[in-house]
């Protein structure tokens, strides 16, 4: 599990060791940094929760032929999977291309935010080790998810919707997250809805209505237990609960806050729901998880000193660090995760 720390241990060595480097500097420091999280979570080999899941699948999508291949998954990321099988790659090649998409979101939205580094810390021991290793198509969803949440929170509800709408190709689930921009809209109210509206009933009607009947069995009455779902709504109920209680401090911004508020409000409402059907809400907290990167990358505004800035930063290292521990020695399938295999050592 070495692997895993190593990468917790990128951003901690940022906060701990602030190095003043010229803008030029520090974007190819974020893209090495992003390529090389890029590489480690899509050429990981049997690893992850869902990897004997996603081979058969992309070989069976491979042997079809296009059309019949998009009606076997996500339509994205099966044309995606069906594109690299026939041009003789490997399911290496598709993770890859997931992962590469995760990072690019991840890396735009923490650079947008006021402590970088802290951002990328809050994403390591969850978004990106155990979503990016073992949800790999709800992670490419969440690639896009926060290119989409970077442009909202500048007022760019188009640039949003686009976004998200990508991210629905590869898992319909995404299509969750469109109506925040309408609550999150401040100025053309009526306008937005409208188009958020049907932005929302059109991809419904394109993606989800087909298999909407299937979801809800699955997932609702089913009654699917999530193992540790309860404690993943919980780190994102935490920080929503700083961001109602210390709003303005936190975000000064009006337009950004309101859509922040947004979030931190459905993050809680996950608490009570997640009793009911744990594993359809561990899904969409999922989406969620920005939550986290928003408020701890903002959490020293709350300082007033630079003692007490410094006792945050170490709060939230050590909140982050503990997190990982836990997850990778008591978590109940860690042990898909561990050890962390590399397929071109493996190879």
């Amino acid at each position: 599990m070495i692997i895993y720390w190593l990468m917790l241990l990128v951003p901690v060595w940022a906060v701990l060791v602030p190095k003043r480097l010229k803008a030029n500097q520090v974007s190819v420091m974020w893209a090495f940094v992003g390529a090389l999280f890029a590489i480690l979570i899509g050429l990981r080999d049997q690893v992850g929760g869902d990897w004997f899941n996603y081979l058969p699948m992309f070989l069976d999508i491979g042997a079809r032929r296009w059309f019949d291949a998009i009606s076997q998954s996500d339509p994205g990321y099966a044309l995606l999977s069906w594109t690299i099988y026939r041009l003789g790659g490997s399911i290496y090649a598709v993770n890859l291309f997931c992962a590469s998409v995760l990072m690019c979101g991840t890396v735009f939205f923490c650079r947008k935010q006021p402590h970088p580094w802290l951002a990328l810390l809050a994403a390591v021991p969850y978004m990106l080790i155990v979503v990016g290793m073992g949800y790999t198509r709800q992670s490419v969803a969440l690639g896009f998810a926060l290119l989409g949440l970077a442009a909202l929170g500048d007022g760019r509800i188009r640039a949003f919707l686009i976004w998200v709408g990508i991210g629905a190709l590869f898992h319909k689930s995404a299509v969750l997250l469109m109506p925040i921009a309408a609550l999150a809209s401040s100025r053309h109210r009526m306008l937005t809805i409208g188009l958020v509206g049907a932005t929302t009933v059109l991809t419904y009607f394109l993606l989800l209505e087909d298999s909407s009947e299937d979801l809800w069995a699955n997932y609702v009455e089913a009654d699917m237990q999530s193992q540790g779902g309860a404690i993943r709504v919980a780190m994102n109920a935490i920080p929503a609960l700083m961001l109602l209680l210390f709003r303005g401090r936190l975000e000064p911004e009006s337009r950004r806050l309101k859509l922040w508020m947004w979030m931190a409000v459905f993050s809680l409402l996950c608490v009570p729901l997640a009793g009911l059907a744990s594993t359809a809400v561990d899904r969409v907290a999922l989406y969620l998880i920005p939550v986290q990167l928003f408020v701890f990358s903002r959490l020293p505004r709350l300082a007033g000193t630079s003692r007490m800035r410094g006792a945050l930063v170490f709060a939230i290292l050590g909140y982050y660090v503990a997190v990982q521990f836990v997850w990778l020695n008591f978590a109940a399938h860690a042990g898909y995760w561990v050890p962390y295999r590399f397929m071109p050592v493996m190879a």
